[in-house]
């Protein structure tokens, strides 16, 4: 039984130096970048961990799940209701409070989801994240389709997460746990039966395995990293609406997946980075005559995507992976002539 080939799971020695390069520029932006593009960057990161948790489900699992937004969005409001108007909030318990309540809403909707397939599993997380969404959006209580606002980020007591440069680092030591326990959640024997159900879940029940326990684990556990993502997107922007739980969000979710390469966690790093900077590129394309190219930027990203999967189907780090492969065996094939003057001898 072997993996598709749409997943990178082992990482070349070149993808893998890429990464520690990326790691090491991350670490110095703060120095040599403005203050506007390294918030810009801790954002990146954010999505990128949303990313990852989605990653788990689409491209470990293989669960589409159009509604993963809904846990993103309602850790963002845990942190909202717990932090009172006129002072901060300590971070040590309302992080675990808030990642735990997205876990929750997860376990109690992937009940009943995961007992479904196919398009009818896709459908039903929609429907669902739909309902949670207008839950929030109609009810004045829980702060209508005008959001709450957070006023005070949260405080952590040994280092002051107010200071823009400290919540970044924080966030970038946020992004690195979450993607080595995923990693070494991978290669786990969990993360082994996970893969396994993507590839052929008959078998694997046909093997004694109980794969809607294991699917159920997965999917509550992506539903709580999605929540320490939606923790940390209202600790850094101050504010929270129903918007991030809705379709679109999701959907942007997928697209930094696939734009990136399901099935790797690095994957869905660069999906989230690329994403995101291709978003602010297309923004801000110049008008040309009477046609505003910026302000139709959905049209542009749509068509990257659409070229994304139809010449790069394992994403961004699939097409590193190609090019460092075929550098290689450029570098260990002989020349021709040289093969040929071989023979002759």
């Amino acid at each position: 039984m072997t993996a598709p080939k749409a997943n990178l799971e082992v990482l070349p020695r070149g993808v893998q130096a890429l990464l520690a390069a990326g790691l090491v520029v991350l670490l110095v932006f703060p120095f040599v970048g403005t203050e506007f593009y390294a918030q810009m960057v801790a954002r990146m990161m954010i999505l990128a961990i949303f990313a990852m948790s989605l990653d788990l489900l689409l491209g470990v699992t293989g669960l589409v799940s159009l509604g993963h937004a809904a846990y993103f969005g309602l850790a963002g409001y845990a942190l909202a209701f717990l932090t009172p108007q006129d002072s901060a909030v300590s971070l040590w318990w309302t992080l675990p409070v808030a990642v735990a309540a997205s876990g929750l809403a997860a376990l109690v909707i992937g009940f009943f989801v995961v007992r479904t397939k196919g398009i009818y599993f896709i459908m039903v997380t929609m429907a669902f994240a739909q309902m949670v969404f207008y839950l929030f959006f109609d009810n004045k209580v829980l702060g209508g389709s005008d959001g709450i606002y957070i006023n005070f980020k949260p405080d952590a007591g040994l280092f002051d997460l107010e200071n823009k440069r400290v919540f970044y680092y924080f966030t970038l030591a946020m992004l690195v746990l979450v993607y080595l326990f995923l990693r070494r959640l991978l290669f786990s024997p969990f993360g082994r039966a996970l893969a396994g159900i993507r590839v052929n879940e008959h078998r694997m029940r046909a093997m004694g395995f109980g794969t809607f326990g294991y699917k159920l684990a997965a999917f509550t556990l992506a539903g709580a990293l999605a929540g320490l993502a939606g923790y940390l997107w209202g600790a850094q922007t101050g504010f929270i609406n129903p918007e991030l739980m809705g379709f679109h969000m999701s959907a942007h979710a997928i697209m930094m997946v696939i734009l990136g390469g399901m099935g790797n966690f690095a994957g869905a790093i660069a999906g989230a980075f690329a994403f995101e900077y291709l978003l602010h590129a297309f923004k801000d394309l110049p008008a040309i005559g009477g046609f505003d190219t910026g302000k139709h930027w959905q049209l542009w990203m749509g068509l990257f995507i659409v070229l994304v999967v139809t010449f790069a189907p394992r994403g961004l780090l699939g097409l590193v992976e190609r090019a460092l492969r075929r550098r290689d065996t450029q570098i260990q094939e002989p020349p021709l002539a040289a093969t040929e003057a071989a023979h002759v001898e």
